[in-house]
């Protein structure tokens, strides 16, 4: 069996979760809804033990996290549900970026049939957007500026920082993409000055199914969201619908774990690196993104003289990996992200992306490597 090194398009369950997600299906199995008995008592009390978990990944609090199906819902919430908001005070300017996730992308092309007028930032050749070209951007008509924490498909931690300070006095609500980096990545989101976090649970060896919008209260008011479903009121009537009560106990029990064991996971993940670096140099392979803003989990290179296709066929019984979001890898179309930075379209094709986790057993690199040259002629 090949070993996996696509943990960017999801991730393989920490032990304790799927112990803890059996735990929740088979036992206690109660409504956290109907809290008349002790089944209900004892779920509502894991889905609120859950909250707590995952809002101390970012220094919130418990009652700023909203239970959704994940990153992708969590962003069509936070985009979406402004739009009311925004056709009411007449402010009908958002702004992101060319290297966001389809999840956030198409909200916005939504958000713009609707009448906002959406404006798309470039980025440079290291895979950031330029903060200063953000400031310029900004408008009195501004409703939402919206920017992933980490990219899917290089890694590239983004400018979180310089936004935080830009906003800083601004009445402009400002939302992360945080499924690529949430609990990989502490400290940028625990910044309070960030109003909306999307996340989602498999990206932190959670189960899949479930995530989490982080909504941060500013002077004790939520912001002014309008859910996208109807009917029952749960999530702060938010998000409708029975809680899947062993999918949120195990994202809370993945949320614990990343932020306890996030030295060991770092310092396992930047060996890893160290080694898939090595072989890959001795290809010719060249990075796309900037290493010195890199996660360490995370390497996309471009393989002079070898087609991304041909690449992953030749690996699959070796390491497993991908040349794109997984969301869009069905379709065969360029990577809209190395396009965005400027690639030419020859490197493009030439990408792959290797994802890996604390979890991820040792790879032969001299194997990878002799089949990779073996391509070559």
């Amino acid at each position: 069996m090949a070993i996996y090194l696509d943990c960017n398009a999801t991730a393989p369950v920490e032990p304790s979760v799927a112990s803890v997600v059996v735990r929740f299906l088979e036992k206690d199995y109660g409504n956290a809804a109907s809290p008349i008995h002790d089944y209900g008592v004892f779920a509502l009390a894991a889905v609120e033990h859950a909250r707590g978990q995952v809002a101390e990944v970012v220094s919130a609090r418990r009652d700023e996290v909203v239970f959704t199906s994940g990153a992708t819902e969590s962003n069509n919430l936070a985009i979406l549900g402004l739009a009311e908001a925004g056709i009411r005070s007449g402010r009908r300017h958002l702004i992101t970026t060319a290297i966001e996730h389809k999840a956030v992308l198409e909200p916005c092309d939504e958000m713009a049939r609707l009448g906002f007028e959406v404006e798309i930032l470039p980025v440079q050749e290291d895979g950031r957007f330029d903060p200063q070209r953000l400031a310029e951007a900004l408008r009195p008509d501004t409703l939402l500026v919206s920017t992933m924490q980490v990219n899917n498909e290089t890694g590239v931690r983004q400018p979180l920082t310089e936004v935080a300070a830009m906003l800083s006095n601004r009445d402009i609500w400002w939302h992360v993409d945080a499924a690529q980096g949430f609990g990989k990545e502490l400290e940028q989101l625990r910044h309070p000055r960030i109003d909306l976090i999307s996340m989602s649970g498999h990206k932190i060896y959670g189960p899949k199914g479930v995530g989490a919008l982080i909504a941060r209260k500013q002077n004790r008011q939520f912001p002014p969201l309008r859910p996208l479903m109807f009917g029952g009121g749960q999530e702060q009537g938010l998000r409708p619908g029975t809680l899947p009560v062993p999918l949120i106990a195990g994202l809370g029990e993945a949320a614990k774990l990343a932020v306890r064991n996030s030295g060991e996971r770092i310092g396992h993940c930047r060996a890893f690196r160290e080694k898939a670096l090595a072989a890959f140099s001795a290809l010719g392979a060249e990075q796309n993104g900037a290493e010195e803003h890199t996660l360490p989990h995370v390497l996309n290179i471009s393989l002079p003289g070898i087609n991304s296709e041909r690449a992953i066929k030749a690996l699959k019984n070796t390491i497993a990996v991908s040349s794109t979001s997984a969301c869009t890898s069905h379709t065969r179309t360029p990577s809209h992200v190395l396009t965005a930075m400027g690639l030419p379209s020859e490197k493009v094709e030439q990408s792959i992306r290797l994802s890996w986790c604390h979890m991820t057993p040792e790879v032969d690199w001299h194997e990878v490597e002799s089949i990779l040259r073996a391509l070559r002629g």
